[in-house]
C-alpha cells in the first residue's frame, strides 16, 4: 500500500490522505486513533483483495458495531450516517503483446453505511490507469455496476440484491460479489438489454468494441491467495512448558509459533537453519538469547516438545532453558521476529506496541530488525509504537546506512487530538536523519512532551 484516505472514520473526520512507506511507523499520545487505523488496514485488505464483508470485531481488534465505528461530530454534529476510507497500491499489470510486465498503481475507494449489527461497503470503486468500475448497492440493498473507461461512462442496475447473490447478515456467506463477476454480469446485460444501460454525462454513444475489451481486461484483484496481513498483538504468547504438536494456525499473540518452529525443525530443511541462524542473530543483538532450539521429549518424531533458548555466558554455553523459564520479554518478541522472518508468509504486518516488556537495547535492536526485513522490500511493517528508543535506532541505521533503507522508505505518521478528531501527519527524514514534513510542517505537538521532560530534568 502506498497511500490511506480515511474520512469519518472512528476518531477521523474530515477526509485525508496519509503516506505509507516499506516502513511505516505510527506514533502519537494514547486513544489518538492508531489501533483503530491498523485494523481499518486489514480491513480494506479484506475488501479489497479476499472480496470479503469487513469484520472490525475480529482479534486483535475490536472496534464495535457501526455506531462505534462511524464518527461523532459532537453537539448537534450527531454521528456520520457513513464513512469512507481507501488506498493506492502498486500492482504489477501484463503490457499488451510482451511476456514482462509493469508495475500500476491502482485505486480502492470504499464508503460504508450501516447494515443491521454490521459495517456493509455499499460503494467499491476501483481505478486501474484511465478506467474505473464500480459496484454500488442501494438502500434497498439492489446492486448497480458503473464502469468508465478515459471521459466515458454507462452504468446498469442488475435488479439483483445482495442477499440473491448470497450476501446477507442472517447468511454464513462472507464473500462480497466478485468485480469481476459483476462486471460479466454488466457486459451481458449491454449485449442483451442494452436500452436499459445509463450513460454518463457527456457519454452520447454505447460502449464500442475497444471499449468493451478494456472492461473485460479490467484488473482483477492481484492478492487473493496471498496470505493475510498478520496484525499483531501488543501483548502475545502465554507459553507452556510442554507442547504437543498440532497445526500451526496463525493467532495475533503468538500461540502458533511453537508449533510452526517445531515442523520446520522437524522437516530438518534449510529453511530452518537460515530462520534460527536468523532468530539467534536477533537475539544476540537484542541481548535477550544467543540459541534457540526444539527439544522432543521422549525421543520420539512428532511427540511433545518444548522450545528452548540459551544465553552464553564467558567460559561455558550454559543451560538450555525452557521458554517457560525466561524472561516475558523473550516471549513477547519471538513471536514478531519469526513472523518476520520467516521464509514464507504474510508480506504486510501490522504490529500494535511490538516492544512492550522489551529493555531500551532490545527495543533498540528490534527498530534494526524492522530496518533490515523493510530494506528487502518484499514486506511492508506498519507499526504503531511508543518507543524512543527503537524510533531512533531505526533513523540511526537509515542515516549511517546500515542496511538499504534509505530516508524515503520509511513513513512517520503523527497522530494528533484535535478537539473531538485526530489529525495524522505524515513526517519523514533526510538523508543525515533530521526531522522533515512530508508534506507541510512538523507540527509543534511532535516533540513537545519530551522538550518539556527534557527541560525539566535539567533543571530549567
Amino acid at each position: 500500500m502506498n497511500e490511506v484516505t480515511v474520512g469519518n472514520f472512528r476518531c477521523f473526520n474530515e477526509q485525508q490522505t496519509v503516506r505509507l512507506a516499506p516502513l511505516t511507523l505510527l506514533v502519537g499520545e494514547n486513544s489518538t486513533g492508531k489501533t483503530s487505523f491498523l485494523a481499518l488496514i486489514r480491513a480494506l485488505w479484506d475488501i479489497a483483495f479476499r472480496e470479503q464483508l469487513p469484520d472490525f470485531k475480529e482479534p486483535p481488534y475490536d472496534l464495535g458495531s457501526f455506531d462505534e465505528i462511524a464518527h461523532h461530530r459532537g453537539g448537534r454534529g450527531g454521528r456520520a450516517v457513513t464513512f469512507e476510507a481507501g488506498f493506492s497500491h502498486r500492482a504489477p499489470a501484463q503490457r499488451p503483446g510482451r511476456s514482462k510486465t509493469r508495475r500500476v498503481t491502482n485505486g480502492y475507494h470504499f464508503e460504508f453505511r450501516r447494515d443491521g449489527p454490521g459495517v456493509l461497503p455499499a460503494i467499491r470503486r476501483i481505478t486501474a490507469g484511465a478506467a474505473s468500475a464500480e459496484c454500488r448497492v442501494d438502500a434497498n440493498g439492489v446492486v448497480s455496476v458503473a464502469v468508465k473507461i478515459a471521459d466515458r461512462g454507462w452504468k446498469i442496475r442488475l435488479e439483483r440484491s445482495l442477499t440473491r447473490l448470497g450476501v446477507g447478515w442472517d447468511t454464513p456467506q462472507r464473500d462480497l460479489p466478485p468485480l469481476g463477476y459483476l462486471i460479466r454480469l454488466f457486459l451481458r446485460e449491454v449485449q442483451t438489454e442494452p436500452e436499459r444501460l445509463e450513460r454518463f454525462p457527456g457519454t452520447t454513444s454505447p460502449p464500442g468494441e475497444e471499449d468493451l475489451d478494456a472492461i473485460k481486461r479490467f484488473p482483477s484483484p492481484v492478492w487473493r491467495r496471498s496470505a493475510r496481513p498478520f496484525a499483531g498483538a501488543p501483548v502475545r504468547s502465554r507459553p507452556r512448558r510442554t507442547y504437543d504438536p498440532s497445526q500451526a494456525l496463525p493467532d495475533p499473540e503468538g500461540e502458533h509459533i511453537p508449533m510452526l518452529l517445531a515442523a520446520m525443525a522437524r522437516r530438518g530443511s534449510n529453511s530452518w537453519e537460515t530462520l534460527k541462524a536468523a532468530l539467534e542473530d536477533f537475539g544476540q543483538d537484542a541481548g535477550l538469547f544467543d540459541e534457540v532450539g526444539i527439544k522432543v521429549l521422549g525421543g520420539k518424531a512428532g511427540g511433545p516438545f518444548q522450545v528452548r533458548v540459551r544465553k552464553l555466558g564467558k567460559r561455558s554455553k550454559g543451560p538450555q532453558r525452557n521458554l517457560i523459564d525466561v524472561g516475558y520479554g523473550v516471549n513477547q518478541v519471538l513471536p514478531v521476529a519469526t513472523e518476520l522472518l520467516r521464509p514464507k508468509g504474510p508480506r504486510l504486518f501490522l504490529l500494535q506496541q511490538p516492544e512492550v516488556h522489551l529493555h531500551p537495547s532490545a527495543q533498540a535492536a528490534l527498530g534494526s530488525l524492522f530496518a533490515s526485513v523493510a530494506s528487502k522490500r518484499r514486506k511492508q511493517l506498519i507499526v504503531e509504537t511508543h518507543s524512543d528508543h527503537l524510533i531512533d535506532r531505526i533513523r540511526m541505521d537509515v542515516r549511517d546506512g546500515k542496511t538499504r533503507l534509505q530516508a524515503e522508505h520509511v513513513s512517520i505518521l503523527y497522530f494528533e487530538r484535535r478537539n473531538l478528531a485526530v489529525e495524522i501527519h505524515s513526517l519523514g527524514w533526510d538523508a543525515n536523519g533530521n526531522l522533515v514534513g512530508r508534506p507541510g510542517p512538523i507540527p509543534d505537538g511532535y516533540r513537545e512532551f519530551f522538550r518539556t521532560e527534557r527541560r525539566r530534568s535539567l533543571g530549567l
